[in-house]
């Protein structure tokens, strides 16, 4: 042979020794895959078909009208405009609010890829293609994507965005985020179309991230969690363990950000165990430590997340399902810190939190994390968007006085386009399987088949769910054999509402589930894990019955939640229960309902697309002229707190007063409360809160509406009182908001009283008494009487602050 053959062949026999070490090395992966991941397996959302009245209306609205409309505002808005800037397909700049907007994109493609799964469509699959042909522009050539930079403004970057690549993400710069959303959808679409346009797109960048990070050294956090668990999805479609370790390598730098508690960077992931700082960024990042526990056998992530599990089920969970207390920060609060009015509930937190529990569940697979994803699947998440699928909430409190209102779309729009890629993914969460097992989590009529070890079965369900406690699951396998079957039984009907002790029902009756195999009552007993196993030979044929009993339950909090004590809520199944003003004359907040009165459930069709509503005698409270309390029958409806808020702005209450002490009276019509209100901001929803009667506890008391001025600061500004007829007057009082230390309003630098004058003129009252600037207290002037039609409050914001008033009565 001579050297030129020699060399042909030596180059031959190497290149086939690469393949065979790149193909082993990718064999490795698998059996590591395999040896690390999941113990139990959840049916896809590909392979389960809704056909039920409740939810498969829901996915039907989602897709025609929830992602058009997302998509419709990310082209006026100019969000796509971004990307073909970036890519160079139009001239101009960067020119939306934030750095995250591109997610927006990623989010909807997301949606797009799942929703097209379950009803195919070729004009959104065109859709996705034009935009995934943008993005594929706006990448730079080594892999970076991030349209805030690269159509930037030349000398005019972003605020939140660093001279450097990555060094402001740990603060505000969201470009890891961006790329964590933008794995998401690559891979969602890939394994919807089979196409690889996106998933290139991703893996260049991923590839980015390997280089930048991994093999490069960068400790620059990521600030908002979710490429981690994007990384870990990335991981499983290719094979490539750098991104799983570049998962896990993000992780462990938490515990030294700039951001602290807010960003879950206050102490090492593994040392945590308290819910803290900002809900969405928790819940993904304890999301990605799932993932990476499971596909590394990683003890101490799992340690960790238990612990802030029972720290959130035990003492920061709604009754609704929603996570995330205060406004400021999106934070979770302190242990028992749960406000209603004020509550903040985002939606994306919600949707995290389902996320966190479905892999809590597929770790450990015990039922009290689908007694959580239930409760916020039905409750916190729906009430996310309404009915009509074009209209959302950001917030979703437990009360209103009517300043909540549904909007079309948000400046940060994360959680309708949220929604978009949530509500198509819902069909994956009802079944799983491990081994010979097969789990039913939740109760819907839908039909799926589950490749067992040896077997195929094909399982549908009957139910009018959640309306209704019968439930038929019909069990076909493909051959004669034994296999489990284990029915979760919800926390609600074994008379645990959480699975802690943070709610309870009052005066609990247990009523057992009735199970029936073929029309034959069985005995089963309730594992554990909270789920009955029925074990046996299935065969064709067989079948399930299932009754729930569907008992309209009194739940109470725990002692230390100070916002509910002398409260109750009103549950009937998975759905919670609110009164809202449209069905109760105007108004709920002065409603009582005591423990002893009947509450009767039917069924209304034509009702808000069709609900089962509440019905009771109870009471309406308010003060007469001398402050005393003077109680009245009032017949209450309740309808399902999802459904609040789509017929308008007005009250609404999840916890209603078991007791007169615990409610708020209609306050006593006043000269002040009579008088038509204006300013200097012209009117809005909150304008009528001055003068509504009602006086709060503290300058930062969230179960009382005010009116806010915010964002102004530092400027001049009045609110004017016009009465019936002209008055004497000599004493006025007001009430500022002031949320100290953490927001921008505080008690003004000065205020004073004017009147009209018979000459048309603004003139000042000549004051006995000083004008006092105090927090948390009411302040007083008192002046030579004057007689006047109308009156005004002039104040002088702080140079830095805004300012707010709860109340202002003229006397």
């Amino acid at each position: 042979m001579n050297v030129k053959m020699k060399r042909l062949t030596c180059y031959a026999v190497l290149i086939s020794l690469l393949a065979t070490a790149f193909f082993a090395e990718g064999q490795a992966q698998t059996k590591e895959a395999k040896q690390y991941d999941y113990p139990i397996e959840p049916v896809s959302f590909v392979d389960v078909k809704f056909t039920d009245k409740f939810w498969a209306p829901r996915l039907k609205i989602n897709q025609q009208v929830t992602i058009p409309i997302a998509l419709q505002q990310c082209y006026s808005t100019g969000r796509v405009d971004n990307f073909k800037k970036a890519g160079g397909l139009m001239k101009g700049y960067f020119n939306t609010e934030y750095t995250f907007d591109d997610t927006d994109i990623y989010k909807i493609i997301e949606g797009m890829a799942y929703s097209i799964q379950t009803n195919p469509s070729g004009e959104l699959e065109k859709q996705m293609d034009s935009l995934i042909y943008f993005i594929g522009k706006a990448q730079e050539p080594d892999g970076y994507l991030y349209t805030a930079r690269t159509a930037a403004e030349p000398g005019k970057l972003h605020p939140w965005t660093g001279e450097n690549r990555w060094e402001k993400d740990p603060d505000l710069s969201h470009e890891l985020y961006n790329s964590g959303h933008l794995y998401e959808a690559a891979v969602a679409h890939y394994l919807a179309t089979g196409k690889r346009t996106l998933l290139e797109i991703a893996i260049k960048n991923a590839d980015l991230l390997v280089k930048d990070f991994l093999l490069g050294g960068l400790k620059y956090e990521p600030g908002h969690q979710i490429v981690e668990m994007g990384l870990a999805k990335m991981y499983r479609v290719t094979g490539k363990k750098e991104y799983l370790d570049l998962a896990k390598y993000f992780l462990d730098l938490k515990g030294k950000g700039v951001r602290g508690e807010y960003a879950q960077s206050h102490k090492p992931v593994i040392e945590q165990d308290e819910a803290v700082g900002h809900a969405v960024r928790a819940v993904y990042m304890y999301s990605g430590m799932a993932d990476v526990a499971a596909l590394t056998g990683n003890k101490a992530y799992l340690n960790a997340i238990d612990k802030i599990w029972n720290n959130v089920v035990d003492k920061k969970y709604y009754v609704t399902g929603g996570i995330g207390a205060r406004g400021h920060g999106e934070a979770f609060g302190d242990n028992y810190e749960l406000p209603n009015m004020s509550a903040y509930c985002e939606t994306c937190a919600a949707i995290g939190n389902v996320y966190w529990n479905h892999r809590q569940f597929l770790m450990h697979g015990d039922s009290k994390y689908y007694d959580v994803i239930e409760r916020t699947l039905y409750n916190g998440v729906l009430s996310g968007v309404g009915l009509s699928g074009d209209r959302f909430f950001y917030p979703n409190p437990l009360a209103s006085e009517g300043q909540h209102t549904r909007a079309e779309w948000f400046g940060c729009a994360c959680c309708p386009s949220n929604v978009c890629r949530f509500i198509p993914s819902i069909p994956g969460y009802t079944y799983a399987h491990k081994d010979n097992e097969i789990y039913v989590n939740l109760f819907v009529e839908s039909e799926t088949t589950i490749d067992l070890p040896k077997n195929k079965v094909h399982l549908s369900q009957k139910s009018n769910y959640p309306w209704e406690g019968n439930t038929t699951i019909s069990v076909t396998p493909e051959k004669t054999a034994a296999f489990d079957v284990l029915v979760r039984i919800p926390g609600w009907a074994l008379e645990r509402p959480v699975p802690s002790d943070l709610y309870t029902y009052v005066k609990p009756e247990r009523k057992e589930v009735e199970i029936q195999i073929n029309g034959k009552p069985i005995e089963y007993t309730v594992r554990a894990n909270g789920y009955a196993t029925l074990s046996r030979q299935w065969k064709k044929g067989d079948r399930i019955d299932i009754v729930f009993p569907m008992d309209v339950k009194r739940t109470i909090a725990h002692d230390q939640v100070k916002d509910d004590k002398g409260k109750v809520a009103l549950e009937r199944g998975p759905i919670v229960y609110c009164l809202e003003w449209a069905d109760n004359d105007g108004k709920v907040s002065n409603a009582v309902l005591t423990d002893d009165v009947l509450v009767k459930s039917s069924y209304q069709p034509d009702k808000l697309n069709g609900i089962v509503s509440l019905a009771m005698e109870g009471k309406s409270t308010a003060r007469d002229g001398q402050n005393n309390i003077v109680e009245k029958d009032k017949k209450l409806t309740a309808i399902p707190y999802y459904a609040w808020a789509n017929r308008g702005a007005g009250e609404m209450e999840v916890w209603i007063p078991r007791t007169v002490e615990y409610t708020k009276p209609l306050p006593a019509m006043t000269n002040s409360t009579r008088a038509k209100v204006t300013s200097s901001k012209g009117v809005n929803a909150s304008l009528a809160k001055v003068n509504d009667g009602y006086w709060p506890k503290s300058s930062s008391d969230r179960d009382v509406s005010f009116y806010a001025l915010w964002p102004a600061k530092g400027t001049q500004e009045w609110i004017a009182y016009e009465f019936e007829k002209p008055m004497q007057i000599s004493q006025a009082s007001v009430y500022w908001w002031d949320d100290r230390p953490w927001g921008g309003s505080r008690v003004p630098d000065s205020w004073r009283i004017e009147y009209l004058d018979l000459n048309g003129n603004w003139a000042e009252v000549k004051n006995t008494t000083a004008y006092t600037l105090e927090q948390d207290k009411t302040n007083t002037v008192t002046f030579e009487t004057v007689s006047a039609q109308k009156v005004r409050l002039k104040f002088q914001m702080g140079k830095d602050f805004s300012a707010g008033i709860y109340e202002f009565e003229v006397k």
